[in-house]
């Protein structure tokens, strides 16, 4: 991976997030739909391999954690001004700047406006052009958290989806035959970030079949150690409560959070599985996991090594 890119996406970031404490302050909400941003900043590069360690993230959350003083943001800017020097990489910070507009919808013209004045190639002065990226962050935060205060499953309703949806009514089935779930309240959050991923899967036709179902239960009791009317609640719960009205953005970024590396390899391949369970993985299926692949911060060539793993004559593409 070139230092060079990856110094490049590192400096935006923190410029971003000294966009946000502009006004003295960051709210917990603002800290997670600034997180739903930078999380998926690095899409843009994903063919090139950028993606961001966790050491990277730890230095960003650091930055969140207090105040940004006028010095630093000076020293920011001048940063990501002289990352920026050659047109081919202030058109890389283009198409970030770009992506990042259009997270929540079509970016307007004025987003599109200020983003060419944030790159512009005489750069300006400093304070100028940390006053162009706030107007412009702070219009992309809105955008985010006007999307997540509208969508099915803001902050308390994800959680009731996790922990009431399925918790609730496992709690409740086993309370009636005098039994109790052994799953921790953390794996129970990830056992509905992975259903709900893998019901975006067996909505790509907008019905997920029986066949898709019974596969996800059959996974999903295999890696929680679930007894099989257990795991098919829970799979039955996951394809209920997701459709393409929920707030996929923010559920790939949080499954990114909660799990590892090698898991989130090993996780295409439970969707792969999911999406042949009728027999053949169809090129919409195929789009929607690749999809998930780099919402989740996977290259591409994870996407393919997981890919290839179905037989040719099994899938489309």
């Amino acid at each position: 991976m070139s230092d060079d890119l990856r110094t490049r996406i590192f400096t935006l970031a923190k410029v971003m997030i000294a966009a946000a404490w502009a006004d003295g302050q960051i709210t917990e909400e603002e800290k997670q739909c600034l997180k739903d941003l930078l999380f998926h900043l690095p899409d843009a590069g994903l063919e090139a391999g950028i993606q961001m360690t966790g050491q990277e993230w730890a230095v960003l959350e650091m930055y969140m954690e207090t105040p940004i003083d006028t010095a630093e943001q000076e020293r920011l800017i001048a940063e990501l001004q002289a990352a920026i020097r050659h047109p081919q990489e202030r058109e890389l910070v283009v198409s970030y700047l770009q992506q990042m507009a259009a997270a929540d919808g079509e970016p307007t013209a004025a987003e599109l406006a200020l983003i060419n004045d944030i790159v512009q190639e005489d750069g300006g002065d400093n304070g100028g052009v940390f006053a162009r990226i706030g107007r412009f962050f702070g219009g992309t935060m809105q955008k985010r958290a006007t999307a997540v205060t509208n969508a099915p499953n803001r902050e308390a309703q994800f959680d009731d989806f996790v922990k009431n949806k399925v918790y609730y009514e496992l709690s409740q089935q086993l309370a009636q035959q005098g039994k109790s779930l052994d799953v921790p309240d953390a794996e129970l959050r990830r056992m509905g970030l992975a259903g709900g991923l893998a019901a975006r899967v067996a909505h790509v036709d907008e019905t997920a079949s029986e066949a898709e179902i019974n596969r996800m239960a059959e996974l999903i009791g295999r890696y929680w150690g679930l007894g099989g009317e257990m795991a098919m609640l829970v799979a039955q719960t996951a394809v209920s409560a997701v459709d393409y009205a929920y707030d996929y953005y923010r559920m790939t970024r949080q499954f990114g959070e909660a799990t590892t590396y090698e898991e989130r390899v090993r996780f295409l391949d439970v969707l792969f599985q999911i999406a042949l369970a009728d027999g053949f993985v169809s090129y919409e299926e195929t789009e929607e996991i690749r999809t998930i692949a780099h919402g989740i911060n996977l290259s591409n060539q994870e996407f393919i090594n997981a890919k290839i793993k179905i037989p040719r004559e099994q899938r489309a593409g």
